[in-house]
């Protein structure tokens, strides 16, 4: 007979553990206040909004988001940035962030780089660890860095944000949470270049997102 591996068995005891507790708890959930995600502000230090993005309703209801911002920065002399953020209020009726990992191979991204990098942020006393992942499709090349944030929480691993959302609705009877994700263009192979702006721009993100997201 087979021996379960271990990250199948993380993931299983994970799941396990979730459904126990979102569909075997009676208590009413206490759902965190949360600003919307339309107060995030326009200007980020040199970072300018210059599209704001829109998400079609048949993704939308794939998503089952509760609030979402999608938008795209510019800064001089040539970066742009897109942000994505989904926040889910709760995630005891299966509203869970969909993982950029199994979402962009789905839209035809091919990935070639997978790790995590440090991010040191203002009002933080220890950097936040968020994953990076260099994608490609044709010519087209970018760097994605994204995150899972919760209770004032950042966690990279999709495992350990499962493993804390349980934690939570245990402890805190909560279950909120949100993914945020960058996208940075790379120009030619510059892929350090592009790694580096993105940084700079989770940097001026952060901050905001500490505002509007529940703690």
């Amino acid at each position: 007979m087979r021996t379960l591996n271990r990250p199948a068995f993380i993931l299983s005891l994970i799941l396990t553990l979730q459904g126990s507790l979102f569909y075997g708890l009676s208590r009413n959930e206490a759902v965190a206040a949360a600003r919307s995600l339309d107060d995030f502000p326009a200007a980020l230090g040199t970072w300018r909004m210059v599209e704001r993005g829109t998400i079609e309703k048949d993704i939308q209801d794939v998503l089952r988001a509760d609030d979402y911002l999608t938008r795209r920065y510019a800064a001089p002399p040539d970066a742009t940035a897109r942000l994505f953020v989904a926040f889910f209020k709760s995630q005891r009726a299966g509203q869970t962030p969909h993982s950029p990992k199994n979402c962009l191979p789905g839209s035809g991204w091919i990935w070639s780089v997978s790790d995590t990098v440090a991010v040191n942020v203002a009002g933080r006393g220890r950097p936040i660890e968020i994953n990076r992942y260099v994608v490609s499709k044709g010519d087209a090349r970018a760097v994605v860095l994204y995150w899972y944030q919760s209770r004032d929480r950042v966690v990279a691993s999709e495992y350990k944000a499962a493993a804390f959302v349980a934690w939570d609705a245990i402890r805190y009877n909560r279950s909120d949470t949100a993914l945020v994700r960058v996208v940075m263009p790379v120009s030619g192979n510059r892929i350090d270049a592009a790694t580096r702006s993105g940084i700079e721009f989770v940097q001026a993100v952060f901050p905001e997102l500490r505002r509007l997201l529940p703690s």
